[in-house]
């Protein structure tokens, strides 16, 4: 069972909870929009869901609550910024409208980061270009190795998401963000406060037998997505968001849940492409929206109700959760009542 609130007020509280914690109180309201960002659009294992995971983080010392962020290194295109050890999605956020005013400059802009921390859903991100005109392109390093190299059993590489956001002529964008795994941890936690199993093909034992038991998920192997393509994909943008930026990377990632009072040093890269480097942006979004007709357009296999575009399912879960208030799962109700007694934050819904 769930209860749905409005996406202000899980602002409201998420702000009210991380200022009691010590973030100063713009630092907490920007936080709390980005996090509840990712439960507008249904990326319900990193909105409101992860709260518990940061004020364990932020308890033990294992994020800085009033960082100095900054670029550290800049040309014309590309930045790198230096989260300060601070929450991941003021970093994020800053290499982001930092790409932004590149591209708007030169036609792309390119912004990575290190020294941050987790930020939340990676579309989230991608997305921000849109509100200019601009293509988004994100990826990350994630919070923990859980996933082995292809042939190996040492966890290695974390769930390191991808996601891109095109912007379209009338119709909707085409959005798209997923791990590169088969499924990510925080989906797996959903899963595991809901009660239920796991399908098989998500993770197996070190003996490569299927594990469904979600409980049993710090034993297991996350499965990348497409086999050996997934590893490789994996290992990529761990290059481009970890490595490149001097953030951590295989055997240097920490579990950001486990290792609550270390630094997890995350890194993330943001790329914003402004389509007026390439032709006129009308006439590439016409294009755009012709290209999705032509898929959702397509003839249907024996069962399939119509062809979706990435973004599709977006879309309609922005409209439905501006309409009719985000749910909030009765398991996740009582841990966030739970914090509220703890910060004297008034409860959801008071």
């Amino acid at each position: 069972m769930s209860e749905r609130f409005a996406a202000g007020e899980l602002e409201r509280f998420i702000a009210g909870v991380l200022t009691r914690e010590g973030l100063p109180a713009g630092d907490a309201a920007d936080v709390a929009r980005l996090m509840v960002a990712a439960d507008r659009t249904g990326f319900d294992a990193h909105g409101i869901f992860r709260l518990p995971d940061y004020l364990k983080r932020i308890r033990a010392g294992g994020i800085n609550r009033t960082p100095k962020i900054a670029i550290v290194r800049e040309t014309a295109s590309v930045a790198l910024v230096d989260g300060d050890n601070g929450m991941g999605h003021l970093a994020v956020e800053r290499a982001a409208r930092t790409a932004i005013r590149k591209a708007s400059e030169t036609g792309i802009g390119w912004a990575g980061t290190r020294n941050g921390n987790h930020a939340g859903a990676a579309s989230v991100y991608a997305a921000m270009p849109l509100a200019h005109g601009m293509i988004g392109i994100y990826g990350a390093v994630g919070g923990g190795n859980q996933m082995p190299p292809w042939g190996g059993t040492d966890l290695l590489l974390s769930t390191n998401p991808l996601a891109a956001a095109i912007p379209a002529g009338n119709g909707t964008p085409v959005v798209m963000d997923f791990a590169t795994t088969v499924a990510s941890m925080g989906r797996i936690r959903t899963v595991a406060q809901r009660g239920e199993a796991m399908p098989e093909g998500w993770m197996v034992a070190r003996d490569g037998t299927p594990l469904t038991d979600p409980a049993r998920a710090p034993e297991g192997l996350l499965l990348p997505m497409g086999g050996y393509k997934g590893y490789a994909l994996a290992l990529v943008i761990g290059l481009l968001a970890g490595t490149l930026n001097g953030a951590a990377m295989g055997g240097d990632l920490i579990d950001y849940i486990a290792d609550n009072d270390r630094a997890a040093n995350t890194g993330q890269f943001i790329c914003a492409l402004d389509p007026a480097a390439f032709g006129d942006p009308a006439a590439i979004g016409s294009a755009v929206d012709r290209v999705a007709g032509e898929m959702r357009g397509s003839a249907t296999m024996p069962g399939v109700d119509s062809v979706l575009v990435p973004g599709d399912g977006r879309a309609a879960r922005l409209a439905d959760r501006a309409a009719n208030g985000i749910p909030i799962p009765d398991a996740l109700r009582a841990t966030l009542d739970g914090i509220a007694e703890e910060t004297e934050v008034a409860p959801l819904g008071s």
